[in-house]
């Protein structure tokens, strides 16, 4: 059978896997209540205006609203509520601002570590306070401290060192609902796609609101969290310094000053890490550049993409779990906004090893070293940096610096027409 057949054949495999997957996600998934339709899409969070943000119509916790979520994700924290010791941003808009609140941004966060003698990866030990103390356990390093007693220095032992970009949380409500079936489903299909080439990796991470339970991990470069919850509340401590009832463990005790948990419960009951969570289940997905996707040439470059390969593992279309199921360790119900949802998000949500790989194990085993989340490419167009250090300058230049187990589609896209690669890039431009 010709490639562009073979490929066509198994998108029409792996598009009825994920749909199927989404309707058996095991005994907690309700029957789905009719025929699943489209997320909205909108960048429709300006901001710190939240007055004028638009909801996808989650249902807000008692007394809550969307505009005050997001108001509460655009608080600066200050040393009193808790910020650091170290820390690398004062709120979370700061590192997810382009275009909107929630979406991504030119941040980058600094991991290290080291191999030990049998080349497993471990996490580093840093120094601070002149040698007095030390921070350990985790992989990453933060830029910022409110005094230079808890500045972080990198040891020349720590010879594993990698920047990673701060993620689009625009639409991860939708990533959240989508059954783990759905997703191992996409990982079983892809060898067939690939002729063998492409393995998504699907790993299990826990949950650190239902302690002892884990689910197919989503979030984060390495898949390290599976609920948007646990992901918050991990992003609070170490991003920020500020401890909840999920993370109470402060990274260092040097300077300091607050006591107990910092993430206090408001009037309405709620604390931040929640207004948080609920702020980024209420976002819309990326929208398209409508426009853009209808010309000849964006339409052209969207069956070049298909046909050299790349939907294998930016997947266009996934359908969210029916509403109802409950998911997160029973933690958590889909609610009716975001489930049985079609959602395009041009990834698979699994870990790959692409060639750009950053040494670092966090909840997979030491294979998952040199593999990363495919990054969605749905908002692809406001970013002017690419790839998971930010590296790349040009879509041109993301593209072909995949090897691995994408080495073959960026092979095919170096030996593609100038019009088939302007068309592709056409394409890509209009996410």
């Amino acid at each position: 059978m010709p490639r562009s057949n073979r490929i066509l054949v198994y998108t029409f495999l792996l598009a009825t896997l994920t749909f199927l997957g989404s309707r058996f996600a095991g005994a907690q998934a309700p029957p789905p209540a009719g025929p699943p339709t489209e997320a909205p899409a909108g960048f429709n969070t300006p901001s710190f205006n939240g007055a004028h943000s638009i909801s996808n119509g989650i249902v807000e916790p008692t007394g809550d609203t969307f505009a005050r979520d997001q108001q509460v994700y655009e608080e600066n924290k200050a040393v009193a509520d808790g910020l650091g010791p170290v820390y690398n941003a004062t709120s979370c808009v700061m590192c997810h601002q382009n275009p909107n609140s929630g979406a991504a941004s030119q941040v980058t966060e600094l991991r290290v570590g080291h191999n030990d003698a049998d080349g497993n990866f471990v996490n580093p030990t840093i120094l601070i306070n002149d040698g007095k103390n030390t921070i350990t356990g985790r992989s990453i390093v933060d830029d910022r401290a409110i005094g230079p007693e808890a500045q972080e220095h990198i040891p020349e032992t720590e010879n594993i060192r990698t920047l990673r970009a701060a993620l689009n949380t625009l639409g991860d409500g939708f990533v959240e609902a989508i059954a783990d079936d759905t997703l191992t489903a996409i990982a079983a299909a892809q060898p067939q796609l690939s002729e063998g080439r492409v393995n998504g990796e699907v790993v299990q991470a826990p949950i650190f609101e239902a302690p002892g339970q884990t689910r197919v991990g989503l979030f984060g470069w390495k898949d390290q969290h599976s609920s948007l919850l646990s992901f918050i509340a991990d992003a609070y401590l170490n991003e920020m310094g500020i401890t909840s009832r999920l993370r109470p463990n402060e990274v260092t005790t040097v300077l300091l000053t607050t006591t107990g948990i910092n993430d206090k419960p408001d009037d309405l009951g709620l604390e931040d890490i929640d207004h948080f969570a609920q702020f980024v289940r209420g976002t819309m997905v990326a929208p398209r550049d409508t426009a853009l996707a209808a010309t000849p040439a964006a339409v052209r470059g969207e069956a070049v993409f298909t046909k050299i390969g790349c939907n294998v593992c930016h997947v266009q279309t996934i359908t969210t779990a029916p509403a109802g199921t409950v998911v997160n360790g029973g933690m958590f119900v889909v609610p009716a906004a975001l489930g049985n949802k079609i959602i395009h998000p041009y990834g698979d949500f699994l870990l790959h090893d692409i060639g750009t790989g950053d040494g670092i194990v966090q909840v997979g085993p030491q294979d998952t070293a040199n593999k990363l989340r495919t990054e969605p490419l749905w908002g692809v167009r406001e970013k002017a940096r690419f790839m998971h250090d930010l590296r790349s300058l040009s879509l041109e230049d993301a593209i072909i610096r995949h090897e691995g187990e994408a080495r073959d589609p960026a092979r095919h896209f170096r030996e593609l027409r100038r019009e088939d690669r302007e068309a592709l890039i056409t394409f890509l431009r209009s996410l």
